[in-house]
């Protein structure tokens, strides 16, 4: 399931790959059964794909959403269902199989990733190393080899915004660079990773020039 941006027009050469050193970002979050990403259950995966204008920065594109039915390898903490308010039982969810999940879900990351003719897509995520090891250890336990993402890289918005804007807490950092949260929406796949995408592109742009390399100053000692 994805859903698709306005098409931006982009110059010959150009692209988020280009930016990012032959790597495509995508912004993923994943909602669990519990905090350990081998023994609990995956229950929601979404991405935000990224793209970039003319001057180099970035924006959202497609969005994927999937809902994931629980391994029987796996369990579901009661307390977990109380955060994120995910009720793997619930009949309404259409929940996939795991494999058919991240089958579904790697599909529009790769055809990116082969568009761009780029190295593999790395995951951005706040407490990105969490997301990927989940992500992983649901492709250990089906056996699914066509994971596109890098292996061990991540773009973590935790640290990225703890500098930018002295917020570690998703939401508050979101608040901080000018954004309304939805505490509503909160602990849903897709919503925290499209905020985390708002996140990600805000900070990123900030830090860019327009031919799309850090501008990074200098720090010198008070005199």
């Amino acid at each position: 399931m994805s859903e698709a941006f306005p098409e931006r027009d982009e110059p010959a050469g150009w692209s988020v790959a280009r930016r990012f050193r032959g790597f495509v970002p995508v912004v993923v979050d994943v909602e669990t059964g519990g905090l350990d990403p081998q023994g609990h259950a995956l229950l929601e995966l979404a991405a935000v794909l990224l793209d970039v204008d003319e001057h180099g920065r970035l924006y959202p594109t497609e969005e994927i959403a999937v809902s994931v039915h629980p391994s029987a390898l796996t369990e579901v903490d009661p307390v977990s269902i109380k955060i994120h308010g995910i009720d793997p039982a619930e009949p309404g969810r259409e929940a996939l199989e795991e494999r058919a999940a991240l089958e579904a879900f790697f599909r529009p990351i790769r055809r990116q990733v082969k568009s761009l003719n780029a190295r593999r897509a790395i995951l951005v995520g706040h407490n990105a190393p969490f997301d990927l090891a989940v992500v992983k250890a649901a492709c250990e336990r089906t056996g699914y080899k066509r994971n596109p993402f890098h292996p061990f890289s991540t773009l973590d918005t935790v640290t990225a915004a703890a500098v930018a804007v002295g917020e570690t807490v998703l939401a508050r950092a979101c608040t901080a660079a000018g954004f309304e949260w939805d505490s509503k929406r909160a602990h849903g796949a897709l919503y925290d990773a499209q905020m985390t995408a708002r996140l990600f592109c805000h900070i990123t742009n900030r830090l860019s020039t327009e031919n799309g390399r850090a501008a990074l100053r200098v720090c010198e000692p008070p005199k």
